[in-house]
């Protein structure tokens, strides 16, 4: 087995980065989310497309910002909005503010599994905060707020 961060062989184990440390509860809670949605029927969909169809806005989204929020080609987000519209989950209207331009709206669909997922999510935090204790879970929260302000070029400015 390899050591964290290291080739086998080399001795101690080295420390895991904080970037793995985020990523770890990140895909333990993705993988339930994804259980829960197919067991409620919802197995037709990937996580590639599931990472474009989170950034849809309540009123919707034109395909250029979806592909740079999910940091795919236009191409790419175009194929996966394709394959989610195939499936029911969004539709394209047309852009009330250009006439020329369209916007990726949920579908009913969407919301419904959205519901099934957001279930999930508050499950697996309350489990998070039954381990780290609430102080500390609201120091999390707290903490990767704050780093979303040099992180997340997308995140609302604070104020």
């Amino acid at each position: 087995m390899v050591a964290e961060g290291g080739a086998a062989g080399r001795g101690a184990e080295r420390e895991i980065n904080t970037g793995v440390l985020l990523f770890i509860p990140y895909r333990a809670l993705e993988n339930r989310v994804f259980a829960a949605l197919a067991e409620a029927g919802f197995d037709d969909f990937t996580p590639a497309q599931a990472r474009v169809m989170q950034r849809i806005g309540p009123h919707g989204t034109r395909l250029t910002e979806l592909a740079e929020q999910a940091q795919v080609t236009k191409q790419t987000a175009g194929f996966l909005v394709d394959q989610l519209e195939k499936a029911g989950y969004v539709k394209r209207v047309p852009d009330p503010t250009d006439r020329r331009a369209r916007l990726v709206c949920g579908a009913e669909k969407a919301w419904a599994a959205k519901e099934v997922a957001d279930a999930v999510v508050a499950d697996v935090e309350a489990e998070w905060e039954a381990h780290l204790g609430k102080r500390r879970m609201t120091q999390l929260r707290q903490a990767l707020t704050l780093l979303r302000e040099i992180t997340d070029p997308y995140a609302a400015p604070r104020g």
